[in-house]
């Protein structure tokens, strides 16, 4: 026998691999309070938790309907509104191209002499077909809501009037127009051209002027 198979007889053999003790029922199972949690998420819900559920669903869904109807109901009444108001100012573009047609009209009318409405027929027949002209120019306004502003002898309005220059010596009261330079137009409540107007004026010492700047 070699020296080297002596030498590993004489060593004393290693320590045998030992098995760990198997584990115990004990020692396997999961803690008490884990075991009852686990058994309380297997659990169904009760049947009132279920009703609890439900209702609150329920009053939830009810909820989020009603503001859907009430912002629906909301659109469909401003939609009508805005076609309410474009249908009722539909002609207020044309009426507004209109307005230096019934300007001159008016125009002519103030300067026609009082000799020529005595005159001969042809000047009257003339004069009858302008003054018919601006009737029914003035009729078509009327039917789509738009009227004429002639406000002398009438106190001075902001909302409807236009100061240009204030008149002494009227004998009328301070703030009452006077005179005419161009008629206003407003369609239903909405003002299309403010009248130009001249104003009395009245003691600059208790009554305030009227603002005549532009």
């Amino acid at each position: 026998m070699g020296e080297d198979e002596k030498r590993q007889a004489a060593e004393p053999a290693g320590d045998p691999v030992q098995d760990p003790p198997p584990a115990s029922e004990h020692d396997s199972a999961p803690p008490a309070s884990e075991a009852v949690a686990q058994e309380d998420e297997k659990a169904p819900p009760s049947p009132e938790d279920r009703i609890q559920e439900l209702a609150a669903a329920l009053a939830e869904a009810e909820d989020r309907a009603l503001r859907q109807l009430a912002e629906t109901e909301n659109i469909r009444r401003r939609f009508e509104r805005e076609r309410a108001e474009s249908l009722k100012y539909a002609a207020s573009g044309l009426a507004r191209d209109l307005l230096n047609v019934a300007d001159n009209l008016y125009r002519a009318l103030k300067a026609v002499p009082d000799g020529m409405r005595d005159g001969d027929d042809a000047a009257k027949n003339f004069l009858t077909g302008v003054e018919m002209t601006e009737k029914e120019l003035i009729a078509a306004f009327q039917k789509h809501g738009i009227r004429r502003i002639l406000p002398v002898g009438e106190t001075f309005s902001h909302k409807e009037h236009q100061a240009m220059f204030e008149v002494e010596g009227t004998g009328k009261p301070a703030g009452t127009v006077v005179e005419l330079m161009q008629p206003g137009y407003i369609m239903h409540d909405r003002l299309l051209r403010p009248a130009m107007v001249g104003v009395a004026k009245g003691d600059p010492e208790a009554v305030e002027h009227i603002d005549t700047t532009m």
